[in-house]
């Protein structure tokens, strides 16, 4: 039982954590954490979670025309592009 409330408790915080590792990989592209890295792309960062899902979603099914962002997203299960697009939504621009 105490193992259960202690997994409660701590499965936000994995979560993040995971969230953080995967947007990882963005950070060439979009900067760390998504924060943005000049003009060209846009900044992640504090964009609405449903929105970011949307088009991460879109890019893997192909239906958003991309230059290599449908290889990425391609790349994720459907479960890690909800924890990428959580974790942007609170990341600090």
């Amino acid at each position: 039982m105490k193992l259960l409330i202690l997994l409660a408790l701590c499965a936000p915080a994995f979560a993040a954590d995971s969230g953080a590792r995967l947007v990882a990989t963005c950070a060439a592209c979009h900067g760390s954490n998504g924060a943005g890295q000049g003009p060209t792309l846009p900044v992640l960062a504090g964009q609405p979670n449903d929105k970011l899902l949307a088009s991460l979603r879109a890019f893997k099914a192909g239906t958003r025309a991309a230059t290599v962002m449908t290889q990425i997203a391609k790349g994720y299960s459907d479960a890690q592009l909800v924890e990428i697009a959580a974790f942007l939504s609170v990341a600090p621009k």
